[in-house]
């Protein structure tokens, strides 16, 4: 005889508190972003505007620049109507795409129709928008430089760390010596420790990196090498190479860490299964453990990724002006502009690097979510 159990149902005070919570959240977090956003597309008469709704539809920027209306919405509610029909369907990856193509230009035609027979209140915009700040930003002050500059940056770091990071994580999962804890510990205190505290030892080594090094090109028995790639000792300071490898440095425990428990999720009979069959331990790695870790292999590069992405404090103090990344820059363009229009410059350059981010996180979702709740449940 079989006994019915009532399926686990959540509280209505619960549900209420977490709908709250949610609330709180979404303005106290998620709104701001979304207000600077508007406001980096207005100019200024809109933008610094005590009528919220001259922020939100931007009259003077409507009339000065135009905007969005509905007749330029058309494209984004036909594939918005395809992507919504073709769900409903067990369709083929290819069908599916040839069915969103037909169906938006479909939809666009129908609705193109619809506005052309009502005319003038849907051509004219809902909301203005601008983007002369964005062209100012980028184009006038080549702010496309600090963004190279922290791509250059923030690749190194996470391939940097997730290439030591993987083979320190794994060797450190598959032993349990005293050795291998001790270290995890003195990972986790470096880890610890205040970024300001790690620079005053790393700052004054590069200040003085030129006298440093210079022995190696005067010693004759290394000079012939090190000459072969500058006459001259070269100074680090200010460098692009010795801020990833302070990030990867400062980076590098946490990643440790983080792939460790990844791997430690993983049966070990993995490797002993693809050992009996012949593999070489690296080669059991390789072939069989990484493919099964690429979850939270990308789980740790978005961290990774944020770190190098975020930073401030390593970047602004061991950088220069030629060599800066973006968040600096956009600190000391913030300090340094006082008109209204140079103030929403400043607001444009913010709003625009939030951009790779949430790509970046649209793009890796699914592997993401699979990273985080990897070795959650094990059976």
């Amino acid at each position: 005889m079989s006994i019915a159990i009532p399926a686990l149902r959540t509280s209505a005070p619960l549900r209420i508190a977490a709908g709250i919570f949610l609330v709180g959240w979404l303005v106290v977090a998620a709104f701001p972003l979304f207000w600077i956003a508007a406001l980096s597309f207005k100019v200024p008469l809109d933008a610094f505007s005590t009528n919220p709704l001259d922020v939100v539809l931007g009259p003077r920027t409507a009339a000065a620049h135009g905007g969005i209306s509905v007749q330029s919405l058309l494209p984004l509610v036909g594939i918005i109507v395809a992507w919504a029909w073709q769900r409903r369907n067990d369709l083929t990856r290819r069908q599916k795409y040839i069915r969103i193509v037909a169906t938006s230009f479909v939809t666009v035609l129908v609705l193109r129709a619809v506005v052309d027979a009502i005319g003038g209140p849907l051509t004219r915009p809902l909301f203005g928008i601008t983007w002369e700040h964005y062209y100012e930003v980028w184009v006038g002050h080549a702010f496309y430089r600090q963004f190279i500059n922290s791509a250059i940056v923030t690749a190194g770091v996470v391939c940097v760390s997730l290439t030591a990071g993987t083979l320190a994580g794994y060797a450190l999962a598959r032993t349990s010596t005293a050795f291998a804890f001790w270290l995890l510990i003195a990972a986790l205190v470096f880890r610890a420790l205040p970024h300001s505290v790690l620079l005053a030892g790393y700052l004054p080594t590069l200040i003085n990196s030129q006298a440093i090094l210079a022995p190696l090109w005067h010693w004759q028995a290394t000079a012939w090498f090190f000459q072969l790639f500058t006459p001259e000792a070269p100074t680090l300071y200010g460098r692009i190479l010795p801020v990833i490898l302070v990030l990867v440095a400062i980076n590098q425990p946490f990643t440790i860490w983080m792939l460790r428990s990844f791997f430690s999720s993983i049966p070990v009979e993995l490797d002993e299964a693809a050992q009996v069959d012949g593999c070489t331990q690296l080669q059991a790695f390789r072939q069989v453990i990484m493919p099964v870790m690429w979850p939270g292999v990308i789980t740790t590069g978005l961290f990774s990724f944020l770190l190098a992405y975020n930073d401030y404090l390593v970047t602004s103090l061991l950088l220069d002006q030629q060599s800066q990344t973006m968040v600096p820059a956009i600190a000391q363009f913030l300090n340094s502009e006082n008109s209204a229009a140079d103030q929403i410059q400043a607001i444009a350059a913010a709003v625009s690097i939030t951009a790779p981010l949430f790509l970046l996180v649209m793009v890796f979702q699914r592997q993401i979510v699979s990273g985080l709740t990897a070795g959650a449940v094990k059976g």
